[in-house]
């Protein structure tokens, strides 16, 4: 495991320098693919009826990136855990499942975008006026919706290979490319849209070859035939790493179809008709996707920082991370503010002027749409800080009050009132009451923290040990593998490890020890997703470093932490699980832990979720599948009997 103690000792301004730069360039970069089009399309002999095409296909675009990004960010989080572990046999099934998958729903979408042609369009707010340079432009996108998917996916997979420097050039080759060859064809050669959607597919291609020729030469896994061949597993392991990010794009694609379906329905009964409004939102969208991403790039290099000091309960820190952050997210906002109040019209003239309808709906759009665009920062900037320190509950439910429980609704139901402007006045209505959610959410989090604790890690050393087996016990809740494997360790006179390895986990990384032992009995109703955050994985691989470094000293029992698939290739290993008959573990819990017989239930129930998560996320197998194990025993039989069958079955194994 990499040493991430400089994450709690390195100043932290350094540190936000080193680590959000290079995601605000990224980010910036491939907002280019959403903005350049519309600027020299504007300025074109299109006008605004071009930018009104292209709005009307970028949702329908969105949505392949959904499904690309679920897949390339669920695969890369998969590829850095097995970075961590050690494990070079399962990451390069999880990267070419993905491939597969992405290429096939490509295909699935590639089929139904033609077939339901007019359909979407007109339900993404195409008019007759738009019609026509919409499906001109449709067409083309659509037809190189395998390619866009593949890049976008293999991209991220880049970064977790340790290259984002190639990862930025393979998003900046096709992003340039883009714009050397808009003006050409759009110009020059007078395609118009057709030229802005050849100059598209044609970066995407270039952005796909560089990607490819990454792949061919890569650091930490190697594609091979079989890496195609669909693992349910790890494939499921993997959309669960990437679900999070498919659920915020998808969110902008609502976001999107209500909102161009109300512009087209209000704008209709305006004296702006559908047209213009459509056209102006999809510029003011892209503009403050702009302002979005360089506040994105700044937090997201947080994330290390935060989910570090966060694992170390080093609370002060946590909090001068989120107050440097937020003080640079007010600063950008409030910035971003004044030029879009006071010089709305120096902004939409870059993407064209058309005529003083448009440029009347442009002013107002920019002026009450973005008029609390601070607060949509702030509101996406805590979204991904309470998920940087493990509460992807409260960074769901941020994310998603503001713009589907907020905004769509407000959407719908103002216009009857007051017309086209109740779509505009939406915006900063849902900032306020989502800023206002978003706050009480933060104090809260902070409030339970204990911002005085002392940063303390617990020394402790390494049992000594002789050569021999290494025992690891899996156990389901209440079956008494604890017991059990103290017992054999005490027979056999070796070593037992169980809440210890919190301890020498803790020693070793910086991290908690109360952080670490209760990783696999969090009580988060997001198990599955906290697993995914910056603090779990830190720990996770915290002790995945301890178990091999306990395995290398010798016999020794080893109980829970996945330290049956963690030690998977050492040639003294052997794996035992525990089990029992439900009422026998209910009895046994009752008893142990002084709970009644429905709590026992319920508790059984949760801490045998939770293991079987904790270990499918490590693993990508089954926990509870007794084919992984060499020796599988139901504990119901009595204690004592369970211990004499283990003592006998590692002396005839010895």
């Amino acid at each position: 495991m990499e040493d991430n103690n400089f994450l709690g000792k390195e100043k932290i301004n350094k540190l936000l320098f080193k680590f959000s730069l290079p995601c605000i360039l990224s980010l910036l970069i491939s907002s280019l693919y959403n903005v350049v089009d519309q600027i020299f399309i504007g300025n074109s002999d299109l006008g605004y009826l071009g930018n009104t095409a292209t709005t009307i296909v970028y949702p329908i675009t969105i949505i392949t990136v959904a499904f690309a990004w679920c897949l390339g960010d669920g695969s890369a989080a998969y590829l850095s855990l097995s970075q961590g572990r050690g494990d070079d046999k399962n990451a390069h099934i999880a990267i070419g499942n993905s491939i597969l998958i992405t290429f096939i729903i490509s295909i699935i979408m590639l089929v139904l975008g033609f077939i339901f042609e007019d359909n979407l369009l007109y339900l993404f707010g195409a008019s007759q006026n738009s019609i026509g340079l919409a499906r001109d432009y449709y067409r083309i996108i659509l037809s190189a919706i395998p390619i866009y998917m593949l890049a976008n996916s293999m991209n991220a997979v880049i970064r977790a290979d340790g290259s984002p420097k190639f990862s930025m050039l393979s998003t900046a080759s096709g992003a340039i490319t883009n714009i050397i060859l808009d003006p050409i064809f759009i110009f020059q050669f007078k395609w118009g849209i057709k030229g802005a959607a050849y100059a598209t597919i044609i970066g995407q291609i270039v952005s796909l070859i560089v990607t490819i020729i990454y792949y061919m030469k890569t650091k930490t896994f190697k594609l091979k035939k079989e890496s195609f061949k669909l693992n349910y597993n790890i494939f499921k392991n993997t959309v669960k790493l990437g679900v999070s990010t498919f659920i915020t794009q998808i969110s902008i694609v609502i976001i999107s179809l209500v909102c161009n379906i109300m512009l087209a329905r209000y704008g209709a009964v305006s004296k702006y008709k559908e047209d213009i409004p459509i056209a102006v939102i999809g510029i003011t969208m892209k503009v403050f996707s702009i302002v979005i991403n360089i506040i994105v790039g700044i937090i997201l290099g947080a994330q290390p920082i935060l989910g570090y000091n966060f694992g170390a309960k080093n609370y002060k820190r946590v909090k001068e991370t989120w107050k440097k952050v937020t003080i640079i997210t007010i600063i950008i906002g409030i910035i971003s503010t004044i030029i879009f109040e006071i010089w709305p019209e120096a902004i939409i003239s870059i993407f064209g002027t058309n005529n003083d309808l448009y440029m009347e709906f442009a002013v107002k759009t920019f002026r009450i749409f973005l008029m609390l665009i601070t607060f949509t920062c702030l509101i996406k900037m805590n979204s991904i800080f309470l998920q940087s320190v493990g509460e992807p509950l409260k960074s769901t439910v941020v994310s998603l009050a503001r713009d589907i429980i907020l905004f769509v609704p407000l959407v719908i139901i103002l216009p009857k009132l007051m017309g086209i402007n109740g779509i505009l006045i939406s915006a900063p209505i849902a900032d306020f009451f989502g800023i206002t959610i978003t706050m009480i959410l933060v104090y809260n989090f902070f409030r339970k923290l204990k911002l005085d604790k002392d940063v303390k890690t617990e020394s402790i050393s390494l049992l000594d040990s002789r050569k021999g087996v290494i025992i690891t016990i899996a156990r389901t809740h209440g079956s008494c593998g604890k017991r059990i494997g103290k017992l054999v360790a005490s027979k056999l006179n070796i070593p037992y490890y169980d809440k210890d390895l919190a301890a020498l986990a803790a020693s070793e990384s910086g991290l908690d020890k109360e952080f670490i032992s209760s990783l696999d009995e969090s009580k988060n109703p997001l198990y599955d997703l906290y697993l995914t955050t910056s603090p779990a994985k830190y720990a996770i691989k915290a002790q995945e470093k301890v178990i091999k470094m306990i395995a290398s000293r010798g016999s020794c029992v080893i109980v829970g932490r996945a330290s049956s698939y963690v030690l998977k290739d050492n040639p003294n290993l052997i794996k035992i699980f525990i089990y029992a008959p439900l009422e026998y573990r209910i009895e046994k819990v009752c008893e142990m832990y002084h709970d009644s017989y429905d709590e026992s239930v319920k508790n059984i129930k949760k801490s045998d979720k939770n293991r079987s998560l904790y270990y499918e996320m490590i693993s990508g197998e089954k926990w509870d599948n007794l084919e992984n194990y060499d020796l599988c025993i139901d504990s119901s039989i009595g204690v004592e009997k369970t211990v004499k069958i283990i003592c006998d079955y590692i002396k005839d194994r010895e």
